[in-house]
């Protein structure tokens, strides 16, 4: 259980080379910040996180259970990204420790850069350029086709593969999808029943799809035999989705004529440290460094969002949008205390917690409860001081995992 009754000044540790205007607000926010350009391995982590209240991360740094039983003080992190799978989120619950991601921020920079390769793809550009820069000219217009009247099959239709959707139909491609959730159809996009008819059909293939377990390895070997002769794949999702031995070999074989990838299984920790692959040296074959939403427009708006959501959560006890916790808003009031309250989901806690307020005739403003899974989160603006005796109480019930004073 962990109490935390505002310790003078909050503290932001910011990692990974977030963009400034994150800095910024916080610090207008009264945070006093202190920013990293790299990642740290664990123990670092855990040693930088002792006297840190707010931890913003990009994709880089691993947050896990072991540094997250090292942090008592801290109550939120940010992933200034879209995944959160470098964050052990059920280790985070259990800690207390509210999580906020940008699951829009980005989705731009990605698509266009997707629309981008899969142009450059077609026309083989990978190839002229590469011919040219040694003194190679040629003309040809073999194995370059236009985009329009070509099928786009995405796997996953989510924020990104829905809005490359509308993009790709934009331009004259012909649109199909598969994913295991029930998603709305956008414009003339076709739903397939199953991703092996997907494959079947599709000129162009590309993958979407969010870190959780279930996706790895989801594409190796048979998924690629399953692909048309001559279609094109791309990958911006997640590095450990796809077999990049199997793609090699399709690509060696001329059965996929060509490929773009952003995401590896092992990427470099720094811009300063060395890059292999096995897709290296292969012909028409687009390999860029995870910077589907690295521009500079998409980093300030993650760097905004993010900011904010864990600027309001320090303020109100806000979670809208949190990726962990029950997701709780209540607004502030004036001339009150709020509360926040973390606990273990059980029968009888909400009931437990206003006996204790009744019990020291505490009056109730304004309540909120939500629950996820096993933890429950509860905010409560008081109007009358509160006391030692009261707060007590409230933090060493048995279901208590955190108690916030805002």
């Amino acid at each position: 259980m962990n109490t935390d009754e505002r310790p003078p000044r909050r503290r932001a540790l910011l990692l990974e080379n977030i963009h400034a205007g994150a800095a910024e607000l916080l610090t207008a926010a009264g945070f006093e910040v202190e920013t990293l350009k790299g990642a740290l391995d664990e123990r670092d982590l855990a040693e930088r996180l002792e006297d840190v209240d707010v931890l913003g991360i990009r994709s880089r740094t691993q947050l896990t259970e072991a540094v997250l039983e090292k942090s008592a003080r801290l109550v939120a992190v940010g992933a200034f990204c879209i995944g959160t799978n470098q964050i052990d989120l059920a280790a985070a619950s259990r800690s207390g420790v509210t999580v906020f991601n940008a699951p829009f921020s980005n989705t731009r920079s990605v698509v266009e850069l997707v629309i981008a390769e899969i142009i450059a793809l077609t026309r083989r550009l990978t190839d002229k350029n590469a011919e040219m820069h040694t003194g190679v000219w040629s003309k040809s217009a073999a194995g370059a086709h236009e985009v329009r009247g070509r099928r786009l099959g995405i796997v996953g239709y989510g924020n990104i593969g829905s809005q490359l959707s509308v993009l790709a139909e934009s331009i004259g491609m012909a649109v199909g999808f598969f994913d295991t959730a029930d998603r709305l159809a956008l414009g003339n996009a076709r739903r397939f029943d199953s991703l092996e008819a997907l494959l079947a059909w599709g000129d162009v293939i590309t993958l979407h799809v969010d870190g959780r377990p279930d996706n790895r390895g989801l594409f190796g070997e048979s998924e690629f035999a399953a692909m048309r002769p001559g279609s094109l794949f791309l990958n911006l999702s997640r590095g450990f989705v796809v077999d990049h031995g199997a793609l090699r070999a399709h690509i060696e074989a001329g059965h996929i004529a060509g490929a773009a990838v952003d995401v590896f299984f092992e990427e470099p920790a720094g811009d300063d440290r060395s890059f292999t692959s096995r897709l290296q040296g292969l012909p028409n074959v687009i390999l860029t460094p995870h910077i589907g939403g690295s521009t500079e427009e998409a980093q300030e708006d993650i760097g905004q969002f993010v900011a904010k959501k864990l600027a309001d959560y320090i303020r109100s006890g806000s979670t809208a949008l949190s990726v962990n916790m029950p997701n709780v808003d209540l607004p502030v009031r004036a001339g009150a205390h709020g509360l926040v309250h973390i606990h273990r989901n059980t029968p009888g806690v909400l009931a437990a917690i206003n006996a204790i307020f009744a019990d020291h005739r505490i009056n109730i403003e304004g309540q909120a409860l939500g629950t996820r899974r096993d933890i429950g989160y509860v905010i409560t603006d008081i109007a009358s001081d509160y006391t030692d005796e009261m707060i007590g109480r409230l933090a060493h019930m048995d279901e208590t995992i955190r108690l916030r004073v805002l």
